[in-house]
Protein backbone atom coordinates (compact mmCIF):
# COMPACT_ATOMS: atom_id res chain seq x y z
CA UNK A 1 0.00 0.00 0.00
CA UNK A 2 2.88 2.10 0.97
CA UNK A 3 4.64 1.52 -2.42
CA UNK A 4 1.12 2.35 -4.46
CA UNK A 5 0.76 5.46 -2.70
CA UNK A 6 4.49 6.39 -3.21
CA UNK A 7 4.31 5.87 -6.54
CA UNK A 8 0.83 7.54 -7.10
CA UNK A 9 2.34 10.62 -5.11
CA UNK A 10 5.16 10.89 -7.81
CA UNK A 11 3.41 10.60 -10.73
CA UNK A 12 1.17 13.58 -9.49
CA UNK A 13 4.48 15.12 -9.06
CA UNK A 14 5.55 14.68 -12.22
CA UNK A 15 2.50 15.68 -13.99
CA UNK A 16 2.04 18.90 -12.23
CA UNK A 17 5.46 19.88 -12.67
CA UNK A 18 7.03 19.37 -15.76
CA UNK A 19 11.08 20.66 -16.16
CA UNK A 20 11.89 22.56 -19.11
CA UNK A 21 15.43 21.46 -18.37
CA UNK A 22 15.31 17.84 -18.88
CA UNK A 23 15.24 18.35 -22.50
CA UNK A 24 14.41 15.91 -25.08
CA UNK A 25 16.42 13.55 -27.00
CA UNK A 26 18.68 14.52 -29.40
CA UNK A 27 17.18 12.62 -32.26
CA UNK A 28 13.54 14.20 -31.29
CA UNK A 29 15.26 17.81 -31.36
CA UNK A 30 16.96 16.71 -34.79
CA UNK A 31 13.08 16.26 -35.98
CA UNK A 32 12.05 19.64 -34.85
CA UNK A 33 14.35 21.71 -36.14
CA UNK A 34 13.38 19.21 -39.36
CA UNK A 35 10.13 21.01 -39.17
CA UNK A 36 11.20 23.73 -39.33
CA UNK A 37 11.36 25.11 -35.68
CA UNK A 38 14.67 27.31 -35.24
CA UNK A 39 17.48 25.65 -33.57
CA UNK A 40 18.16 28.68 -31.08
CA UNK A 41 14.34 28.22 -30.17
CA UNK A 42 14.36 23.99 -29.76
CA UNK A 43 17.11 24.90 -27.47
CA UNK A 44 15.11 26.25 -25.19
CA UNK A 45 12.03 25.65 -25.67
CA UNK A 46 11.37 22.01 -27.01
CA UNK A 47 9.80 20.53 -24.80
CA UNK A 48 7.23 23.23 -25.51
CA UNK A 49 7.21 22.49 -29.16
CA UNK A 50 6.44 18.89 -29.23
CA UNK A 51 3.24 18.04 -31.26
CA UNK A 52 3.18 21.12 -33.29
CA UNK A 53 4.18 22.45 -36.44
CA UNK A 54 5.53 26.25 -36.86
CA UNK A 55 3.23 29.24 -38.56
CA UNK A 56 5.68 31.31 -40.98
CA UNK A 57 5.18 35.13 -40.78
CA UNK A 58 3.94 35.56 -44.10
CA UNK A 59 0.97 34.23 -43.17
CA UNK A 60 -0.04 36.63 -40.96
CA UNK A 61 -0.63 40.98 -41.93
CA UNK A 62 0.27 42.76 -39.19
CA UNK A 63 -2.44 45.25 -38.65
CA UNK A 64 -1.25 47.45 -35.74
CA UNK A 65 0.49 47.54 -32.67
CA UNK A 66 -2.04 47.28 -29.87
CA UNK A 67 0.13 46.91 -26.76
CA UNK A 68 3.91 46.63 -25.26
CA UNK A 69 5.26 44.11 -22.42
CA UNK A 70 8.23 43.83 -20.67
CA UNK A 71 10.04 41.52 -23.18
CA UNK A 72 7.18 41.62 -25.75
CA UNK A 73 5.15 43.81 -28.13
CA UNK A 74 1.43 42.88 -29.34
CA UNK A 75 -0.30 43.15 -32.54
CA UNK A 76 -2.92 43.07 -33.73
CA UNK A 77 -2.99 41.08 -36.78
CA UNK A 78 -5.09 38.92 -39.81
CA UNK A 79 -4.70 35.47 -40.28
CA UNK A 80 -4.32 34.65 -43.72
CA UNK A 81 -4.31 31.14 -43.36
CA UNK A 82 -8.31 31.24 -41.48
CA UNK A 83 -9.05 34.96 -42.72
CA UNK A 84 -9.60 35.88 -39.12
CA UNK A 85 -8.04 38.40 -36.54
CA UNK A 86 -6.12 37.48 -33.92
CA UNK A 87 -3.21 38.61 -32.20
CA UNK A 88 0.42 38.20 -32.16
CA UNK A 89 2.64 38.53 -29.17
CA UNK A 90 6.16 39.13 -30.41
CA UNK A 91 9.34 38.04 -28.47
CA UNK A 92 12.45 39.16 -29.61
CA UNK A 93 15.48 36.42 -28.41
CA UNK A 94 18.37 38.91 -29.45
CA UNK A 95 16.84 41.12 -26.29
CA UNK A 96 17.00 38.38 -23.94
CA UNK A 97 19.14 36.42 -21.99
CA UNK A 98 19.27 32.83 -21.92
CA UNK A 99 17.29 33.01 -18.36
CA UNK A 100 15.12 35.08 -20.29
CA UNK A 101 14.48 32.36 -23.50
CA UNK A 102 13.15 29.61 -20.87
CA UNK A 103 10.70 31.98 -19.16
CA UNK A 104 9.42 32.52 -22.89
CA UNK A 105 9.62 28.79 -23.19
CA UNK A 106 7.53 28.19 -19.79
CA UNK A 107 4.61 30.15 -20.91
CA UNK A 108 4.56 27.92 -24.10
CA UNK A 109 4.20 24.77 -22.33
CA UNK A 110 1.59 26.81 -19.61
CA UNK A 111 -0.52 27.83 -22.36
CA UNK A 112 -0.39 24.15 -24.03
CA UNK A 113 -0.97 22.60 -20.51
CA UNK A 114 -4.07 24.79 -20.65
CA UNK A 115 -5.32 23.85 -23.70
CA UNK A 116 -9.11 25.14 -24.82
CA UNK A 117 -11.73 26.10 -21.73
CA UNK A 118 -14.06 29.09 -22.88
CA UNK A 119 -12.51 31.33 -20.03
CA UNK A 120 -8.92 31.31 -20.56
CA UNK A 121 -6.88 32.38 -23.62
CA UNK A 122 -5.54 29.84 -26.26
CA UNK A 123 -2.56 29.47 -27.75
CA UNK A 124 -3.72 29.15 -31.08
CA UNK A 125 0.08 28.76 -32.98
CA UNK A 126 3.67 29.67 -32.72
CA UNK A 127 5.55 31.96 -34.96
CA UNK A 128 9.12 31.65 -34.88
CA UNK A 129 11.39 34.25 -37.26
CA UNK A 130 15.31 33.90 -37.71
CA UNK A 131 15.71 35.50 -33.80
CA UNK A 132 11.94 35.91 -32.78
CA UNK A 133 8.96 33.95 -31.84
CA UNK A 134 5.67 34.98 -31.97
CA UNK A 135 2.62 33.77 -29.52
CA UNK A 136 -0.72 33.31 -31.81
CA UNK A 137 -4.15 34.24 -29.99
CA UNK A 138 -7.92 34.63 -30.52
CA UNK A 139 -8.15 39.00 -30.55
CA UNK A 140 -10.22 40.00 -27.85
CA UNK A 141 -12.13 43.49 -27.93
CA UNK A 142 -12.39 44.45 -25.15
CA UNK A 143 -10.38 44.29 -21.21
CA UNK A 144 -12.75 44.69 -18.04
CA UNK A 145 -10.32 47.67 -17.22
CA UNK A 146 -11.36 49.78 -20.02
CA UNK A 147 -14.50 48.45 -20.05
CA UNK A 148 -14.83 49.94 -16.35
CA UNK A 149 -13.28 52.88 -17.77
CA UNK A 150 -15.29 54.01 -20.16
CA UNK A 151 -17.75 56.95 -19.71
CA UNK A 152 -20.71 57.00 -18.04
CA UNK A 153 -20.38 53.02 -18.02
CA UNK A 154 -21.24 51.54 -14.36
CA UNK A 155 -21.48 47.99 -14.59
CA UNK A 156 -24.75 46.29 -12.92
CA UNK A 157 -24.65 43.98 -10.33
CA UNK A 158 -25.60 41.07 -12.77
CA UNK A 159 -23.12 42.18 -14.83
CA UNK A 160 -20.48 42.02 -12.26
CA UNK A 161 -21.65 38.44 -11.49
CA UNK A 162 -21.66 37.11 -14.80
CA UNK A 163 -18.19 38.21 -15.00
CA UNK A 164 -17.14 36.95 -11.65
CA UNK A 165 -18.34 33.66 -12.17
CA UNK A 166 -16.75 33.35 -15.40
CA UNK A 167 -13.25 34.00 -13.79
CA UNK A 168 -13.53 31.79 -10.99
CA UNK A 169 -14.39 29.16 -14.15
CA UNK A 170 -11.04 29.76 -16.07
CA UNK A 171 -8.86 29.98 -12.50
CA UNK A 172 -10.41 26.56 -11.38
CA UNK A 173 -9.34 25.37 -14.63
CA UNK A 174 -5.88 26.94 -14.44
CA UNK A 175 -5.77 25.45 -10.80
CA UNK A 176 -6.96 21.81 -11.55
CA UNK A 177 -4.12 21.84 -14.31
CA UNK A 178 -1.25 22.61 -12.06
CA UNK A 179 -1.16 26.43 -13.03
CA UNK A 180 -1.39 29.78 -10.69
CA UNK A 181 -1.45 32.58 -12.97
CA UNK A 182 0.24 34.70 -9.90
CA UNK A 183 -1.58 38.31 -11.60
CA UNK A 184 -4.92 38.44 -11.66
CA UNK A 185 -6.02 42.24 -12.50
CA UNK A 186 -8.64 43.89 -14.61
CA UNK A 187 -6.41 44.28 -17.39
CA UNK A 188 -5.18 40.74 -17.82
CA UNK A 189 -9.24 39.77 -18.07
CA UNK A 190 -10.70 39.75 -21.64
CA UNK A 191 -13.87 40.39 -22.90
CA UNK A 192 -15.40 39.58 -26.28
CA UNK A 193 -18.10 41.62 -28.12
CA UNK A 194 -20.29 38.25 -26.16
CA UNK A 195 -19.51 39.20 -23.00
CA UNK A 196 -17.39 35.97 -22.67
CA UNK A 197 -14.17 36.44 -20.76
CA UNK A 198 -11.18 34.63 -20.95
CA UNK A 199 -8.05 34.53 -18.63
CA UNK A 200 -4.87 36.19 -20.46
CA UNK A 201 -1.19 37.06 -19.82
CA UNK A 202 0.67 34.02 -18.56
CA UNK A 203 3.87 35.18 -18.33
CA UNK A 204 4.14 35.39 -14.68
CA UNK A 205 2.67 32.14 -14.42
CA UNK A 206 4.22 28.76 -12.62
CA UNK A 207 3.06 25.69 -11.89
CA UNK A 208 2.51 24.26 -8.31
CA UNK A 209 1.57 21.16 -7.03
CA UNK A 210 -0.11 21.34 -3.46
CA UNK A 211 1.49 17.68 -2.37
CA UNK A 212 4.70 19.41 -2.20
CA UNK A 213 6.45 22.34 -0.37
CA UNK A 214 8.43 23.85 -3.01
CA UNK A 215 9.86 27.22 -2.70
CA UNK A 216 8.25 29.98 -5.52
CA UNK A 217 9.96 34.08 -5.95
CA UNK A 218 7.43 35.75 -4.21
CA UNK A 219 8.31 39.51 -6.49
CA UNK A 220 5.52 38.95 -9.42
CA UNK A 221 2.56 40.19 -9.33
CA UNK A 222 1.15 43.94 -9.82
CA UNK A 223 1.17 46.23 -6.64
CA UNK A 224 -1.87 46.69 -6.60
CA UNK A 225 -3.50 43.01 -6.42
CA UNK A 226 -0.51 41.37 -4.66
CA UNK A 227 -1.67 39.23 -1.66
CA UNK A 228 -0.63 39.90 2.38
CA UNK A 229 1.89 36.34 1.98
CA UNK A 230 3.60 37.81 -1.09
CA UNK A 231 4.06 41.46 0.39
CA UNK A 232 5.03 39.49 3.71
CA UNK A 233 7.83 37.78 1.44
CA UNK A 234 6.66 34.29 2.01
CA UNK A 235 7.91 31.84 -0.44
CA UNK A 236 5.73 29.56 -0.42
CA UNK A 237 1.80 29.89 -1.07
CA UNK A 238 -0.74 28.10 -3.55
CA UNK A 239 -4.07 29.21 -5.03
CA UNK A 240 -5.04 31.71 -2.44
CA UNK A 241 -2.67 34.55 -4.60
CA UNK A 242 -5.11 34.09 -7.06
CA UNK A 243 -7.95 34.50 -5.28
CA UNK A 244 -6.72 37.61 -3.41
CA UNK A 245 -7.13 38.95 -6.79
CA UNK A 246 -10.38 37.76 -7.64
CA UNK A 247 -11.57 40.08 -4.67
CA UNK A 248 -9.71 43.07 -5.65
CA UNK A 249 -11.19 42.57 -9.26
CA UNK A 250 -14.45 42.16 -7.70
CA UNK A 251 -14.00 44.94 -5.54
CA UNK A 252 -12.64 46.98 -8.89
CA UNK A 253 -15.86 46.33 -10.37
CA UNK A 254 -18.25 47.42 -7.93
CA UNK A 255 -16.74 50.69 -7.49
CA UNK A 256 -14.92 51.89 -10.38
CA UNK A 257 -11.31 52.34 -9.24
CA UNK A 258 -8.56 49.83 -7.85
CA UNK A 259 -9.83 49.20 -3.82
CA UNK A 260 -5.89 48.81 -2.99
CA UNK A 261 -3.59 51.69 -5.02
CA UNK A 262 -0.22 52.67 -3.07
CA UNK A 263 3.06 53.49 -4.63
CA UNK A 264 5.21 50.95 -1.89
CA UNK A 265 4.72 47.79 -0.68
CA UNK A 266 3.89 48.97 2.53
CA UNK A 267 1.01 51.16 1.41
Amino acid sequence: MTDQKEENSSTTRNRLNPRLSRGVPKGLESELVAAGWPKWLVDVASEALIGWLPRTPDTFEKIHKIGQGSYSNVYKARDCLHNKIVVLKKVCADNLDPGSFKFMAREIVLLRRLGDHPNVIKLEGVVPSKMACSLVFDCMEYDLKGIQEQKGVKLSEPEIKCYMNQLLKGLDHCHSRGILHRDVKTSNLLVNKDGILKIADFGLSTFFDPEQSIPLTNIIGTLWYRPPELLLGLNHYGVGVDLWGVGCVLGELFTGKPIMPGKTEFE
